[in-house]
């Protein structure tokens, strides 16, 4: 379908179900601003450009397993937009009176992970369009009508990285060309107009779209492991660990394999230097701690999971040699709301708020993140700024930035392990380095001797 006959279909639509349309204005809006958010377990979904979403609806919501799908707009920077707006604003892309990233046509798959796995999800979205076209899809033409995978959290990153491998190499085998479909955060979802939902259901005989291209996705009958990791413990040489053995408040368990390279790098990069309070271990068996729950099946190794009393609250899944990426996970389950904007947004807190503003007593000021020692009592002084205040860091305990946020030219400080904002530092210090650096004390934990 071109543009012009799918604007053609509209006009005539919208003037029929033009009551409808207004009546149902309101909750459309309401579902807008709930887009992004993940539908409570059991169901999981997953948002899809494949092309016009009227055919891709169809074809997706005939897979045994899927709950609901729904055609919508995203992974553009516009808000609240609809139909209309987004064809316009190919246009002015297209006549370069405009450089802002347009939506692409999108549907949300939601599935029963129970009934249907993620990856077969996947097999299905690769097998129902043209991945390798770029900016169109048959004879609809435009970034709007893109391929794309926009996910909701690392774990369908994982997933949708890795399929794409797997499909990439039997595409090339056909003789087809790289696939340009992009995988990105869900971003600016908006539901589509009421008119587009179910829309060959109400027009049998209306347009689908091109679909597939013939070349099947090689399902197997495992669940899909990157990194060769286990999918049960059935097959695992090592036994599982004892949950009665480990921190039932709050730990962290590394899922590795063997021969995986991802999981000595994370050994070397990580677990060799462990420092932090929280507790960690690491296990060559896919099964969680005896007695323990993990939210889903493990894909991938290494995976990092975080359990709380027993179950699954967060998840790190793959290792690539990005420790600060690692790091900010961790710190977004240990760190108060206060303590993430000053640590990951270059936040400052108020002066004279710090609760170890006054600390005198002998001891190291360590990262609350990773446990590494920052600086030492003995080079802490009375700046009388408000901010705890020293004269020398740990030798490469910290790193320097240029800094030329709020019209000031200044030097950052980061911890040299975590990557996480300290403060500052500035030529005002006492001998001998005449060095003040004017550190956050909300982000330092206090170990005293």
């Amino acid at each position: 379908m071109e543009d012009m006959m799918k604007a053609s279909r509209v006009t005539i639509i919208s003037l029929l179900i033009i009551l409808t349309i207004i009546a149902r204005e309101t909750v459309v809006e309401a579902g807008q601003e709930q887009s992004n958010q993940i539908m409570s377990s059991p169901s999981d979904s997953i948002v899809l450009g494949m092309g016009c979403f009227w055919g891709a609806e169809k074809r997706m919501g005939e897979i045994p397993g899927v709950i609901d799908v729904e055609s919508g707009y995203a992974g553009g920077d516009l808000s609240g937009v609809g139909y209309q707006q987004i064809l316009h604003h190919e246009e002015a892309l297209r006549t370069g009176r405009t450089t802002a990233r347009n939506h692409a046509e999108v549907i949300k798959v939601t599935f029963d992970p129970k009934l249907i796995a993620l990856e077969n999800v996947l097999a299905k979205f690769w097998e129902n369009h043209n991945p390798t076209q770029g900016d169109r899809q048959g004879n609809d033409i435009g970034s709007n009508y893109r391929s794309a995978i926009y996910y909701h959290d690392e774990n369908q990153k994982a997933i949708a990285l890795a399929t794409q491998k797997i499909y990439q190499q039997v595409l090339e085998t056909a003789g087809y060309g790289r696939i340009t479909t992009e995988v990105l955060p869900l971003k600016n979802y908006i539901t589509a107009e009421e008119y587009h939902q179910d829309y060959l259901k109400k027009n049998p005989d209306g347009y689908c779209g091109l679909g597939g291209i013939g070349i099947k996705y090689p399902l197997t009958n495992r669940q899909i492991s990157p990194n060769n990791l286990p999918a049960n413990s059935a097959n695992n040489a090592a036994p599982p660990l004892d949950g009665k053995a480990l921190n039932f408040w709050q730990q962290l368990v590394v899922f590795e394999s063997e021969n995986c390279e991802f999981c000595k790098q994370f050994d070397d990069d990580i677990l060799t230097h462990w420092q932090s309070d929280i507790p960690v271990i690491a296990t060559k068996n896919a099964a969680p701690p005896a007695g323990w729950e993990l939210a889903t099946p493990l894909f991938a190794a290494p995976t990092v999971v975080l359990f709380r009393n027993g179950k699954e609250v967060s998840r790190y899944t793959g290792y690539h040699g990005e420790k600060a990426n690692f790091w900010k996970w961790v710190g977004f389950q240990l760190l108060s709301p206060e303590q993430q904007k000053i640590a990951f947004q270059q936040g400052t807190e108020p002066p004279f708020t710090a609760s170890n503003l006054d600390e005198k007593r002998p001891g190291k000021f360590v990262d609350p993140i990773t446990g590494a020692t920052l600086f030492l009592s003995k080079a802490k002084f009375d700046s009388k700024t408000g901010w705890p205040s020293f004269f020398d860091p740990i030798e490469g305990a910290v790193t320097l930035h240029e800094d030329h946020t709020h019209g000031m030219q200044r030097i950052e400080v980061r911890s040299a392990s975590s990557g996480i904002h300290l403060g500052h530092v500035f030529d005002d210090g006492p001998a001998p380095s005449y060095k003040r650096y004017c550190i956050n004390g909300n982000v330092l934990k206090f170990i005293p001797d």
